[in-house]
């Protein structure tokens, strides 16, 4: 059980992340469908084919968020019987319990409303129940949970739900119908009609937001000096990336009404990448319901004070204390000293027992030498990558210096995990910090692969190409969610503090990278691609600079 206890919480933020997602495609899909595909349908060409798939979009999301809904709840449920030895129907009867089972419901009357036949009451009866579903997944939110203005905040966090879903939900059935349309005015005419869901959007989660910060934030100190303010902080960033590419798009839709002729390769390309970052702020917004809002957490804030002497220059450690020294190799000697049989002693820690490892001042400059050492590898790359732009040949191999920062992190990253420590790697993978390390390790090996095939065979038209920047993206979303397994809540959130940013200087590099291969080197006489092809490789020097000045004393 202690196991379950401590996967349970990282499992529930990437659950909750899915099921976000799913959530806002599947309501967002249907919005398209009654606001666009089905009012367009009859006046534009392949206006059927957009409706029946932007359908289908929709019923597909809907039974995904069925699953990822009835996974998450099944979780807290096996989870809370076990710890509270409460019987299953005991807990049935809970708010969240009922909150997630009317939310299944409703996902999977969606997917059946999706599925039957056409009739004129169908708009209605969906636009019914995606209001519906919005109401209920505003149950599940801290709105819910205050004792104070929880009527208007209930309000607020559906309209911020409601406005992710009708722009970031609504944009794969958007890309769809860019995709089966040909003619100039068809792509005004559908363009024009999702920017105007988009600025709804958009308008509800500024109104939103700027509601939820006054709220749950309260003040500075909230925002910069607790984990929650510290995830708003990530997400209000990605937003104004968002921000910049709807506005982008929002220009070239305008375009459109005077020169009918101009590609729309970078309307395509836009909200690919708003999608992308769509599905980020659902991670990050994930996070949050891990923690709890900045107001309720008036101790252990961190200082200004305490973030400016942390993040003082200070040269990178490059050597690592013994690692005889470290807290668990100092306890494990002890236990073996005091075992009083012949037998094997006990160890002094069991992953996955629900109890955090020991930790001492040796631990903190071996955390700190492997993030330098990370840093020397990533910024290497970074220039290698910067060499390569410019046109030097032989700096086309940098994506191999991934692999050496694979095998670092998979020797060094975990010293109570063989080959350095005693715990075997399958038994190893029941701590959720090692398990976390373990993927990323996979991740920066498939990076490596996949982006030296493409720049050693100067493939970068193939999709082999795309494999660097979604894995880049990937990463820094899963960052966003990592964890580390420390009591002190102020160095945890220090830690938090320099993570972020690596977060989203990954994910910038990543989509960078995709508009760099994706946009047209045609438009504009290919600005945008040596623009977008110039920001990523300096996102990699950036983050191993990050890692270079990484300090946790």
């Amino acid at each position: 059980m202690g196991l379950l206890i401590d996967l349970f919480g990282y499992a529930s933020i990437i659950l909750h992340g899915l099921t976000i997602a799913a959530q806002s495609v599947a309501f967002g899909s249907a919005l398209f469908v009654v606001l666009l595909a089905h009012p367009l349908a009859p006046s534009v060409a392949n206006g059927p084919l957009i409706l029946q798939q932007s359908r289908r979009i929709a019923t597909v999301s809907a039974v995904a968020l069925v699953f990822f809904e009835a996974a998450g709840l099944g979780l807290q449920v096996t989870v809370l019987a076990s710890t509270l030895s409460l019987p299953l129907f005991e807990l049935a009867g809970a708010n969240f319990a009922v909150a997630g089972l009317m939310k299944i419901s409703i996902a999977s009357s969606l997917a059946i409303a999706l599925c039957s036949r056409e009739s004129r009451a169908r708009p209605a009866i969906l636009l019914g129940l995606v209001l519906a579903g919005l109401a209920v997944a505003t149950l599940t939110t801290h709105a819910n949970a205050r004792l104070d203005h929880r009527a208007p905040l209930l309000v607020i966090e559906g309209l911020h739900q409601f406005g992710a879903a009708i722009w970031i939900g609504g944009l794969p059935c958007f890309l769809l119908a860019l995709a089966r349309v040909k003619e100039a005015n068809a792509f005004r005419r559908i363009g024009a009609r999702y920017s105007r869901m988009s600025m709804a959007g958009v308008t509800c989660i500024l109104v939103s937001g700027i509601a939820m910060m006054v709220f749950f934030v309260g003040d500075a100190s909230g925002f910069y000096g607790t984990a929650y303010g510290v995830m708003v902080g990530a997400k209000i960033t990605i937003f104004l990336f968002l921000l910049a590419l709807g506005g982008m798009n929002f220009l070239l839709i305008e375009r459109l009404r005077n020169a009918p002729n101009i590609s729309v390769i970078r309307l395509k390309r836009f909200a690919e990448v708003e999608f992308g970052l769509g599905l980020t702020i659902f991670f990050a917004a994930a996070s949050l319901t891990s923690v709890p809002p900045a107001v309720d957490l008036t101790q252990d804030r961190v200082t200004l004070q305490e973030i400016a002497e942390r993040n003082a220059p200070k040269w990178p450690v490059l050597t690592s204390p013994d690692h005889a020294t470290l807290a668990l190799a100092e306890l494990q000697s002890r236990v073996d000293a005091n075992a009083t049989t012949e037998a094997d002693p006990p160890p002094a820690y069991v992953p996955g027992s629900g109890q955090l490892p020991p930790r001492n001042a040796a631990d903190i400059a071996w955390s700190e030498y492997n993030h330098h050492w990370a840093g020397l590898f990533v910024l290497a790359a970074g220039l290698g990558a910067m060499l390569s732009r410019a046109g030097l040949r032989a700096g086309r191999h940098w994506p191999l210096l991934f692999l050496g920062l694979a095998a670092f992190i998979s020797i060094r990253s975990d010293p109570e995990v063989w080959p350095l420590g005693n715990e075997g790697l399958l038994e190893s993978l029941r701590d959720v910090e090692v398990l976390q390390h373990r993927l990323f390790v996979l991740l920066i090996t498939a990076l490596a692969i996949f982006e030296w095939r493409v720049q050693a065979r100067d493939a970068r038209q193939s999709r082999a190409a795309l494999g660097f920047p979604l894995l880049c993206a990937v990463g820094g979303a899963l960052l966003l969610t990592h964890t580390h397994a420390i009591a002190n809540i102020k160095d945890q959130l220090l830690i938090e503090l320099t993570h972020t940013p690596l977060a989203l200087a990954s994910v910038l590099a990543g989509w960078s990278r995709w508009l760099e291969l994706r946009l047209d080197p045609r438009d504009d006489n290919g600005w945008g691609n040596r623009i977008a092809g110039w920001i990523w490789p300096f996102c990699l020097v950036f983050i191993g600079w990050l890692l270079l000045s990484y300090r946790e004393a």
